[in-house]
């Protein structure tokens, strides 16, 4: 049986450049410094190319049980952060892409989008609810962030 995929899309503006966006995003040591209470762990199980969050790397939020795997799959400098679940969660064939684009007048925009398919016959509405709230906040605190590390006011000689 192979289960219906679902798929749900968040998105979300930051006043930071991609670049200050794509810095926190693939960090995934550092997710628990600004996804605190939800991830109030983060570290590295493993590194990528380009180290140390590149293609291949893995990170490893929360702590176990209650912990989940993550791989990264894409990597691409200020504009695409893509991953898979590896562990963690009741569900296969999960890939969470993040897109950044730039705004006119300054910021980004992020766009999130996850699929997956429910281990459990019956869980898939569950776990897309959940999962879109979850990820509605990450893209909230990721790009107040990234906004907060950024100087986003007019400089005095403007």
């Amino acid at each position: 049986m192979k289960g219906r995929r679902r798929v749900f899309l968040v998105t979300q503006r930051s006043a930071a450049p991609p670049s200050a966006v794509f810095e926190l995003l693939a960090d995934g040591a550092g997710w628990s410094r600004w996804a605190r209470p939800l991830v109030f762990r983060s570290v590295w199980e493993q590194e990528g190319t380009p180290a140390p969050g590149g293609v291949g790397a893995v990170r490893r939020l929360g702590r176990a049980p209650l912990s989940t795997r993550e791989e990264v799959v894409e990597y691409v400098p200020d504009r695409r952060h893509a991953y898979r679940i590896r562990s963690g969660l009741p569900v296969r064939d999960y890939l969470g892409t993040v897109d950044l684009s730039p705004v006119d007048g300054g910021g980004t925009e992020i766009v999130w989008q996850g699929s997956f398919v429910a281990l459990v016959p019956g869980t898939g509405a569950v776990l897309a609810t959940g999962s879109r709230f979850f990820i509605t906040w990450l893209a909230r605190r990721l790009a107040g962030a990234a906004a907060a590390t950024t100087d986003t006011r007019p400089s005095a000689d403007a």
